[in-house]
C-alpha cells in the first residue's frame, strides 16, 4: 500500500513547527491538543521517522523533521495557490502595512508567509517605523493599515495581544554600578520611553539617555557595546541580550498592548482580509 502525505497532516506539522507547541498549535488549527497528537503519529507512521522531541519547554523538530518541514512547507504553498487561482478566491492588488520594528522582527515572517500562501497574487508592502510615526500615517493614508502599541489601559480599544515591557542589558552588565542609568530609547513619545522614564521617576532612580532613536539596530548596538540599558517588548528580545526585569536596580515596567488600526472607515476587501488575519494568527504566535 503505497503512503500519502495528506494536506491536513503537513498543515498541523508546519503549525507546531512554527509555535514550537502542542497547546498553541491546537489553538491554531482548531483542533484538540490530543487531536493534534494524534495527527503527529499518524503522520510519523507514514513518514516512518520521529519527527518530534518533547522538551521542556515544548516540541523541537528532529533532524527528519526538519528535512520534512522544507518540503511541506513547498507541498502547503503550491496547493493554497492552486485553490486560490481555481476557486477565485485568492485576492489581488497592493496593499501598504505599518509595523514597528520589534514586531516585524518577530511577527511579520509568519504573517505575511500564511496571507500570501492564501492570496499569492496580493502584494502587501511593509513601512516599518515607530507607533506615533505610524498613527501619522494612517492619519495621512500614506499607510492602509498598521499594527501599533498602545497603553494595556487604553479604553475603547480593541487590543489583539498584550506584551510585557522589559529591561534588558549586555550579559553580565550590572546596572547598580551606574548612576546615573545610560538609557538606548526610542523616540521620546513612544511607550517604550515614556514607560522608562515614568518608572525610573516613580522609584527616584537617576537615568540619562545614552541615544533616542527610531532604529532599533543602533539602539541594540549601544546596549550590545555594554554603553546603554533598553525597554522593549519581551518578545522581540534578541537572544544575545538579557532580560533584566526583578534586577532590585530598576524598577517594573507595564505591559502595552497590540492592535491594527486601519486610515479608512470602510478598508479595501484586501485591507480588511489582512486586517482579519492579523487578528486571527497574532494571537498564538
Amino acid at each position: 500500500m503505497s503512503r500519502v502525505l495528506e494536506i491536513d497532516l503537513l498543515r498541523s506539522f508546519a503549525v507546531i513547527a512554527e509555535v514550537r507547541a502542542l497547546s498553541r498549535a491546537a489553538e491554531r488549527v482548531g483542533r484538540t491538543q490530543s487531536a493534534l497528537s494524534q495527527q503527529m503519529k499518524r503522520l510519523e507512521s507514514i513518514v516512518d521517522q520521529p519527527l518530534f522531541q518533547r522538551t521542556g519547554r515544548g516540541v523541537v523538530l528532529t533532524h527528519p523533521g526538519e528535512r520534512l518541514l522544507v518540503h511541506a512547507q513547498r507541498m502547503l504553498r503550491l496547493h493554497d495557490e492552486a485553490m486560490a487561482d481555481l476557486s477565485g478566491t485568492g485576492l489581488t492588488g497592493s496593499l501598504r502595512f505599518g509595523c514597528p520594528d520589534d514586531y516585524a522582527a518577530v511577527f511579520l515572517p509568519a504573517l505575511l508567509r500564511q496571507f500570501s500562501s492564501q492570496h499569492p497574487h496580493a502584494l502587501v508592502e511593509v513601512v516599518c517605523a515607530p507607533t506615533p510615526r505610524l498613527l501619522d500615517l494612517l492619519d495621512k493614508r500614506a499607510v492602509d493599515l498598521a499594527m501599533v502599541s498602545l497603553p494595556e489601559t487604553a479604553p475603547g480599544e480593541d487590543l489583539i495581544r498584550r506584551e510585557q515591557l522589559v529591561w534588558i542589558g549586555y550579559p553580565g552588565l550590572d546596572p547598580a554600578h551606574f548612576d546615573p542609568l545610560p538609557l538606548a530609547l526610542s523616540d521620546a513619545d513612544t511607550l517604550d520611553h515614556i514607560a522608562a522614564c515614568e518608572a525610573l521617576q516613580s522609584a527616584g532612580r537617576a537615568w540619562r539617555i545614552a541615544c533616542a532613536s527610531s532604529s532599533l539596530s543602533g539602539l541594540m548596538a549601544l546596549v550590545r557595546a555594554g554603553q546603554a540599558f533598553a525597554v522593549m517588548t519581551q518578545t522581540a528580545v534578541p537572544p544575545d541580550l538579557a532580560i533584566l526585569n526583578g534586577d532590585p536596580a530598576l524598577p517594573p515596567l507595564p505591559a502595552v498592548g497590540i492592535t491594527v488600526k486601519s486610515s479608512r472607515k470602510r478598508p479595501s476587501q484586501l485591507a480588511a482580509a489582512f486586517a482579519d488575519h492579523i487578528r486571527a494568527v497574532l494571537p498564538v504566535l
